[in-house]
């Protein structure tokens, strides 16, 4: 099992089969869920599968979301990183995405932030794209929050199944300035 990136208090590494009932944990979860175009799953196979996808996006782009794990704890608490986006996506296409969820009772950990800094400086400085891009359900505030606060820069608002989103970037040039 291959840790990408370690922070003081977390663990960001590949995601493992063994993940399955954390990931079920998140993703069949309503809260969790609502700022998001996702169907809730319902069984632990369904969490398997999206582990498997994942992992084969590991396979196919190099980067795939991360499992994030509580150092302290060794508890999964969700998911975050980058992913390759190959197909067209808000006019853009072969970039990567920056993204998280965490299990609801790890909100508020300030873990979402955590986790974009050390995927930013990952992505910066192991993948050298000239900018990274996020998107956020515009009602969303938590996430359009941690995205403003870790330099992300808001550049349109567009619609995503007939629900507004915020689209970020974030460049090289700034991530430098800034970190």
């Amino acid at each position: 099992m291959e840790i990408f990136v370690s922070t003081a208090r977390l663990i960001l590494r590949e995601l493992i089969p063994a993940d399955g009932p954390g990931m079920f944990e998140l993703d069949s979860d309503p809260e969790v869920q609502r700022y998001l175009t996702n169907q809730l799953i319902t069984t632990i196979e369904e969490a398997r599968e999206k582990i498997n996808f994942i992992r084969q996006q590991y396979k196919e782009n190099g980067i795939g979301r991360w499992a994030v794990i509580e150092k302290d704890t060794d508890n999964f608490v969700g998911w975050a990183g980058l992913k390759l986006i190959t197909i067209p996506f808000n006019n853009h296409v072969d970039y990567y995405d920056l993204g998280y969820r965490f299990i609801k009772k790890y909100w508020g950990r300030g873990y979402a932030t955590e986790c974009t800094i050390a995927s930013l400086n990952y992505g910066f400085n192991q993948l050298k794209p000239d900018a990274i891009y996020a998107c956020a359900d515009v009602e969303n505030i938590g996430s359009n929050r941690v995205l403003e606060k870790t330099g992300f820069k808001m550049q349109e608002t567009f619609q995503l199944d007939q629900v507004l989103h915020n689209w970020f970037k974030i460049s090289r040039e700034e991530w430098a300035q800034r970190y």
